[in-house]
């Protein structure tokens, strides 16, 4: 392990190990920043993965396996694959004239590497109707995506992986809804996000330069942070990382709190809590309690927690379940059906953001040691810059949104209430008076 952190990076060790070790999966997507080491690492895991393909065809009793690599153009694969392998690991290949290749491994079968483009359609002739051991696809994001399902659809044997990387792309992008957002992720799909802080081996500097010079907005979102993000369509494109993520240390006292819910079961649920400073109306996501495959007592433990730390707060609740809000009323919350008018609330929120007056705790969203599939894992920066209109309807795209509603429950009930009028309680004193008959 000692002469491997000499090579590779420790989120890259990360992902050798999943591949070395974890024996369940069929397909890796490796995604994100730029210059951040996804191509370096999945080379070494192309070397890898072939090897793995021998292992399996000859277990098999195959004597001639086929492996898949695959690329936007010939040109592509050369530049980003082949000359990068020879460079980094001296090893020269050898092309017959349908452009394939062997390599073979001591005491293993040959195992012949078939390229296929996956830049257009017409890339399905290369590998239509073969068998292959296993698959490697670089800018997966580019690919046809027929061709893409098609290289998969060959890797049938059993014990056949596909591995591949790719820059991100526009949110609803097929390869991050079908693939990575796949709800099998946890057992058959893998996927490993990448920041340009992720390669140390690059000079700070050049991380310093590349994160100062990138233009604001998609530009630095994809290059830097490896987020699927779009320029137009993006819902709060007004948030800003830099400026809105702020230190526990730094949130003001005397805040006043509430609490948005979003039930959910098959899709996550979440509770939120937001503290309001009444004098400048600044917002501040202090918590996030975002889980999958729930069930109303887990809720209730966490609003109790809540309500055991900040005081009996309101919680403003998704009356699509009334059942739950009426568990919540019976147990002691102040739960109340939340205001669900999508575009006012969400104008409420992005008034905030645009206005400098929306901040969120670092330690609130912070995943640092978290494992995804636990209960603890927050999903707020996951789902901010994903939240999207659909150009159709006119609405956010209902996807991977869960925390964003809740977000917006909480706020714009909070604005609501302050517009309702308020009691005169003279004037109430003096209908009581009435009612018992003195005046």
């Amino acid at each position: 392990m000692a002469n491997l952190t000499k090579l590779f990076t420790p989120k890259q060790l990360k992902v050798l190990d999943q591949v070395i070790n974890n024996s369940d999966w069929r397909l890796m997507i490796n995604y994100g920043a730029v210059r951040a080491g996804k191509t370096f690492v999945d080379n070494f895991i192309f070397l890898l993965d072939v090897r793995h393909a021998a292992q399996v065809a000859q277990g098999q009793g195959v004597t001639h396996p086929q492996y898949i690599l695959g690329g936007v153009s010939s040109k592509t694969i050369q530049n980003n694959v082949l000359n990068e392998i020879t460079n980094t690991f001296g090893i020269e290949f050898h092309f017959d004239k349908h452009n394939s290749f062997n390599i073979q491994f001591e005491g293993l079968p040959p195992v012949k590497i078939i390229q296929a483009f996956t830049g257009s359609i017409a890339g399905l002739g290369a590998i239509r109707g073969m068998t292959a051991y296993g698959a490697y696809i670089n800018e997966a994001s580019l690919s046809n995506e027929q061709v893409f399902a098609e290289i998969r659809n060959r890797c049938s044997p059993e014990g056949a992986r596909v591995v591949c990387d790719t820059n991100p792309d526009i949110p609803t992008h097929w390869l991050k809804t079908k693939y990575i957002d796949n709800p099998n992720h946890s057992k058959t799909i893998i996927s490993n996000h990448f920041v340009i802080d992720d390669n140390t081996f690059l000079s700070p500097d050049f991380i310093r330069t590349t994160k100062e010079t990138e233009p604001t907005g998609m530009y630095y979102d994809r290059a830097v942070l490896g987020l699927w993000v779009s320029g137009e369509g993006t819902v709060y494109k007004d948030f800003n990382e830099k400026t809105m993520l702020i230190d526990h240390a730094d949130v003001p006292d005397n805040l006043r709190y509430v609490a948005g819910v979003d039930w959910g079961y098959e899709h996550k649920g979440s509770i939120v809590v937001i503290g309001v400073d009444d004098s400048n109306n600044n917002k501040y996501l202090v918590e996030e309690h975002t889980a999958q495959f729930e069930e109303i007592d887990y809720w209730t433990d966490v609003a109790i927690d809540i309500k055991q730390r900040y005081g009996n707060i309101p919680f403003y609740a998704d009356s699509a379940r009334p059942e739950h809000v009426a568990h919540f009323q019976e147990v002691g919350l102040n739960c109340m059906n939340a205001y669900k008018s999508v575009l006012t609330g969400i104008e409420y929120v992005a008034k905030s953001m645009k206005v400098g007056a929306f901040f969120v705790v670092k330690q609130a969203i912070d995943n640092t040691g978290l494992d995804k599939k636990s209960n603890n894992y927050h999903y707020f920066l996951d789902e901010i810059y994903t939240y999207v209109w659909n150009e159709k309807t006119g609405e956010p795209v209902k996807e991977n949104d869960d925390v964003m509603d809740t977000i917006r429950y909480a706020i714009a009930s909070d604005e609501r209430m302050k517009l309702k009028p308020k009691v005169n309680s003279h004037a109430k004193n003096i209908s009581d008076l009435r009612g018992l008959g003195v005046i």
